[in-house]
């Protein structure tokens, strides 16, 4: 690649034809997020930036706005800036992958620091949401302890579903991924984006918490159903694969 020019169309068109399919994907990754993060890749392409790179560019910019909601003072220009930054964090996040696809360097290293990262990035925003509460004169402990909760939700959920897909058979789909077109809008309340905007709100306690809150209880309801599902679904791919040993 070395001496050789690159144009930032050409890359777009190049990853539009090579997107993943949208199946069972809640809506803002799959209609927004993914056409940002197409479009970051591109630019970082043009700029000569590695997936690596890209990686540590999107943690960067999440922990920047989960560190301005845990110690910025709650106000509305705050809080917009903080969801600018994780939105922003959660297209580059996107933007990794399609990067080392554009280049033909995907690679499990390049792989498992994506998932550090999001391991990390996913239960950091809450704790970030239970510093800012904490730290707010206005706020009572248990708000706080409602962002802690979410953070172990979420942690778990994340790590649920990362196993199932890699110790499912590869030529097996999980539960779940032949979904059709209009699931993704039911899927979008639990989708990390959804958690990002309700700090649009964090200014206005009462109503932030309503709605932190209801997600929370919705998230952790389809946390459980989707890791129950998944359980089932192992156990009878080992049975199977049992049966065929014997």
């Amino acid at each position: 690649m070395t001496g050789e020019k690159r144009h930032y169309g050409e890359a777009v068109s190049r990853l539009s034809a090579a997107q993943k399919p949208g199946q069972g994907v809640p809506a803002y990754l799959r209609w927004v997020n993914r056409g940002i993060g197409r479009r970051m890749g591109a630019m970082a392409y043009v700029l000569g930036l590695s997936p690596n790179a890209v990686t540590l560019l999107s943690a960067a910019v999440s922990f920047t706005g989960i560190g301005i909601i845990a110690l910025a003072a709650p106000n509305a220009v705050m809080s917009w800036l903080a969801v600018f930054l994780l939105l922003t964090g959660y297209a580059l996040d996107s933007a990794d992958g399609q990067l080392a696809r554009l280049l033909g360097v995907s690679s499990p290293a390049g792989e498992w620091l994506d998932h550090v990262v999001d391991a990390l990035r996913l239960p950091a925003f809450h704790l970030g949401v239970a510093i800012g509460l904490y730290r707010r004169a206005d706020a009572e402990i248990w708000t706080a302890a409602l962002a802690v909760a979410f953070a172990l939700v979420a942690s778990t959920w994340f790590i649920g579903q990362l196993l199932a897909e890699k110790l499912g058979p590869k030529s097996v789909r999980a539960p779940g991924s032949d979904a059709r077109a209009w699931v993704s809008l039911a899927k979008q309340p639990y989708d990390v984006s959804t958690s990002f905007l309700t700090i649009l709100f964090f200014p206005w306690l009462g109503t932030f918490i309503v709605l932190y809150a209801a997600l929370l209880v919705f998230t952790a309801l389809v946390a459980v159903l989707s890791l129950y599902r998944k359980y089932r679904w192992l156990a009878s791919v080992t049975a199977g694969s049992s049966q065929e040993i014997s």
